[in-house]
């Protein structure tokens, strides 16, 4: 998976739709999510699209499986799970990840039904990180 940094660099560069294509793009990138993780457990809540986070790992370095029914929002996912992914969980812990993706303006470039679970998977991929970070 691309870095957040390097796909803001391609991001920025772009502008309407090639955008869209690209957050398309980031999420066709993401490793397969098994159906059977698919579940009410994992579904991310208060998105507009279905939405799956599950991590892999119980060990500090933090690793996600995720997945969405609509492709849009699929980037989106992908968005937030680049600027966590194979981190250490008490950097994540602490991450201002909505500030890690406030270049990309996403408020301003996708509609609001599109952005307004950004907050949920972002509470729940830090909430995990740190309760393996006081493990």
């Amino acid at each position: 998976m691309r870095n957040l940094e390097d796909i803001y660099e391609e991001y920025d560069f772009l502008e309407g739709d090639e955008r869209y294509r690209l957050l398309i793009e980031l999420g066709r990138e993401l490793e397969d999510m098994p159906d059977a993780l698919k579940t009410d457990a994992t579904l991310v809540r208060g998105c507009s699209a279905q939405v799956w986070v599950y991590p892999t790992s119980a060990s500090d370095q933090l690793h996600f499986l995720a997945d969405s029914n609509a492709a849009i929002t699929k980037g989106i996912v992908a968005l937030v799970i680049a600027a966590v992914q194979d981190k250490p969980a008490s950097d994540v812990a602490q991450m201002d990840i909505a500030g890690a993706l406030a270049p990309f303006d996403l408020k301003n470039q996708l509609s609001s039904n599109r952005t307004q679970g950004v907050p949920n998977m972002i509470a729940l991929v830090q909430e995990h990180a740190a309760r393996i970070a006081a493990a």
